[in-house]
């Protein structure tokens, strides 16, 4: 038998005691917290409520901004971020990889669907170290579609984040008007979506929503107990914004900038088309612009010309001179004067016509037509008053910006100080003025003297209810000139465009009476006035139809690549016509014309006598064009009892010889009649109307026989009259 040691006896003691006080410790502990349900001062509850519960953020989706008619113009849309998943110790499977087990593949696959090369993409799949890696730009913004082609592709270790994006689905729009988005960092580390430029800046607010949160209680694992219970907060999303702007017109604006730019490359564009009625802005762009998804281009773009930088306005600025004068009954179009030359002081530097020596003595109207500088520093140094004249830019709005709903919107300067200041300003050199400024201004003439404040928010409207939050209604912010005023600065307006001494002869628009004003002013660098060919701003601010205009339209095109200042009506008129038409004709505006035009059955002529038919014809209204020489008429077109508007021609073919008439100025429709008629065969080149003829008029006709005809569009045509005398009166006007 053994003998226990006594240190065994002794050790088991201790142990005895040490348990013995844990147990008391445990049991004592445990009463404690069934007491009190406290744990360290906290509550048990609150612990396990922390613990098991989660809390989610449910994001809202920022406002979509429509244009006029219900159009997107910006809108949120989900959106994916490329990931690869590197680290091996994902995957618990070797033949079911949730990692990236082969990077050359997957190089080879991915570089088929995102802008990065196969070597760059396996540079990065094949990074040390890394748990998993992105692929900067070229990985983010992936489109659904594209997120299920490489899904279909089955790669391991390649997954996707789910993500929202701005997307302008108009690409280059209006983008200085629209703004764009940026994803920052707030206070709270978190991604906040705050728009930059634009409505998307203006109205951030409206736009951006509130988000809401998702409470549920889980398992250690994350997931939904059975009985949790779940506490929803729902997101507000952001309001939707409708714009005064009309995308079919913008895109008749963006296009003809386009090909201008692309043509004549010149250093800046700026287009504005705007309802005179409202104020409505239709349409506003800009070269250089940018892309609002991309941000391509907004390094070259950052400011909004229209609304934030201030331009000498030149001659269009001659205007609201016109208006003035008129207004103060200080108008006599018939009166004469002597241009060329004017001092307004004894000791002031002379004003200058823009030829240099003037037309000798003219009146005021001719005056007008050929942009005199001298006309109108008369006409404010004479006539007006240069304090009344002041106060009349006070009325047009030219002291204080606008008020439109676009950031950073400035205001032009009035340099109003010496005599010789207040003089230029008639005619836009010296003092600034913004673009939005002068349409603001123009509003007044093209509104029967209401002038209307600019405006390019129409309401903003509740995503969920449809119910209107804010409707921005037209604006009237004064009548600097009455209704016979208007009126009346119209119609010599329209003499500019289709006088025999108008400056604005390229700006006219087949079948619509154009009013406007055309301007050419002079650059500066470094304080002093640049001398370049090319160194002017070229504008032209016009409205059509002329007794009602329902459209405004601003051009100004900066720097052109043309070899003499002559040539800059042709981009800006480019871009103008092509404008002003295409809008006029989408909001059906009928050609005057046609408005004035009767159409009537073509009466049967056949079997008359031709000097007969002429006669009846034209008792008609319409054009006879009779070829033969006979007495007798043999054929007619237009058919006997076929619809033809007044003026129209019509072709007789008498018996005899027929004859070549003299094609001139015709249309390409005319040329077919005849060809038909005649029946002889048809050659043209160019489009427009016939400038040449290559069978000259008087000769006889041989059926069967080649016309080759050449046309020309007036802008050729007034381009190439241009061309023989670079000083010629008909130039555009330099300084002012």
């Amino acid at each position: 038998m053994i003998k226990k040691q006594p240190n065994m006896n002794a050790g088991a003691a201790v142990l005895f005691v040490i348990f013995s006080l844990l147990f008391f410790i445990l049991i004592f502990r445990f009463i404690s917290i069934q007491v009190t349900g406290e744990v360290h001062g906290q509550a048990l509850a609150a612990r396990a409520q922390q613990k098991y519960s989660n809390e989610k953020v449910i994001e809202a989706t920022r406002g979509t901004i429509f244009d006029r008619k219900g159009e997107v113009v910006a809108e949120d849309t989900t959106a994916y971020t490329l990931v690869a998943i590197l680290n091996d110790s994902v995957t618990t499977n070797k033949k079911k990889p949730k990692h990236v087990s082969d990077p050359a593949k997957t190089a080879a696959v991915l570089a088929k669907y995102i802008d990065m090369s196969e070597s760059e993409i396996y540079k990065r799949l094949t990074k040390k170290g890394a748990w998993q890696v992105e692929f900067g730009k070229a990985g983010r913004d992936i489109t659904n579609q594209t997120k299920r082609q490489i899904e279909e592709e089955k790669l391991p270790g390649i997954t996707f984040l789910r993500d929202s994006k701005r997307f302008y689905p108009n690409g280059v729009f209006s983008s200085h008007l629209v703004g764009f988005v940026e994803k920052e960092e707030n206070e709270d580390k978190k991604s906040v979506t705050t728009g930059q430029l634009g409505i998307e800046k203006t109205l951030n607010d409206e736009l951006t929503g509130e988000n809401g949160t998702l409470s549920f209680e889980s398992d250690l694992w994350g997931f939904l107990l059975p009985d949790g219970e779940k506490k929803v907060t729902p997101a507000k999303d952001g309001s939707n914004v409708f714009l005064t702007i009309d995308k079919k017109i913008q895109t008749f604006v963006e296009d003809a900038v386009d090909r201008v730019d692309e043509e004549y490359k010149p250093k800046k564009i700026i287009a504005v088309v705007a309802d005179p009625k409202t104020g409505d802005i239709l349409a506003m762009a800009q070269r250089p612009s940018f892309h609002p998804t991309t941000r391509e281009g907004l390094d070259n773009s950052w400011h909004n010309e229209v609304v934030e930088t201030p331009i000498e306005p030149g001659s269009t600025m001659k205007i609201f001179t016109l208006a003035a004068a008129i207004e103060e009954n200080k108008w006599n179009p018939n009166e004469r004067y002597k241009s060329g030359k004017y001092k307004v002081t004894e000791n002031s530097r002379e004003i200058s016509d823009h030829n240099g020596s003037g037309w000798g003595s003219i009146t005021y109207l001719e005056g007008i037509q050929r942009s005199s500088n001298v006309a109108v520093a008369k006409l404010v140094n004479e006539k007006i008053g240069t304090e009344k004249f002041r106060e009349y830019l006070t009325k047009f709005g030219f002291d204080e910006p606008t008020g439109i709903d676009l950031p950073n919107e400035a205001s032009g300067t009035i340099v109003y100080r010496w005599p010789i200041e207040k003089i230029t300003t008639s005619y836009g050199q010296g003092s600034t003025v913004t673009p939005i400024q002068m349409i603001q201004a123009a509003t007044a003439v093209a509104n029967d003297g209401k002038m209307m404040k600019p405006r390019v928010i129409d309401k903003i409207v509740d995503p969920n209810t449809g119910e209107i939050i804010e409707q921005d209604a037209p604006e009237s912010v004064g009548q600097p000139i009455s209704a016979e005023t208007a009126k009346e600065v119209r119609e010599v307006l329209g003499t500019v465009v289709t006088g025999e001494h108008g400056t604005g002869k390229s700006y006219a628009i087949d079948g619509y009476e154009v009013a406007g004003k055309t301007g050419t002013a002079n650059l500066t660098a470094n304080g002093s006035y640049l001398g370049g060919a090319n160194d002017y701003l070229f504008s032209f601010l016009g409205m059509a139809p002329k007794d009602d205009p329902k459209l405004i339209v601003y051009v100004a095109v900066q720097q052109p690549e043309i070899d003499h200042y002559f040539k800059g009506s042709i981009p800006t008129s480019m871009i103008f016509k092509s404008v002003m038409q295409s809008s006029l004709q989408y909001l059906n505006i009928k050609p005057a014309s046609l408005e004035k035009a009767d159409s009537s059955p073509v009466p049967d002529i056949t079997g008359l006598n031709a000097a007969e038919a002429k006669k009846l014809l034209e008792s008609k209204g319409f054009e006879a064009v009779l070829i033969g020489d006979g007495s007798q008429v043999e054929d007619q077109l237009p058919k006997a009892d076929v619809l033809a508007l007044e003026g129209e021609k019509v072709f007789i073919r008498a018996s005899g010889v027929m004859t070549y008439p003299d094609m001139t100025d015709w249309s390409l429709r005319d040329v077919m009649k005849l060809a038909q008629i005649a029946d002889i065969k048809l050659n043209k080149a160019g489009s427009g109307y016939v400038t040449k003829q290559s069978l000259k008029p008087g000769i006889p006709i041989n059926e069967g026989e080649n016309l080759i005809v050449e046309l020309e569009t007036p802008l050729q045509q007034f381009e190439k009259s241009m061309k023989p005398e670079e000083e010629s009166e008909e130039a555009e006007e330099v300084g002012g």
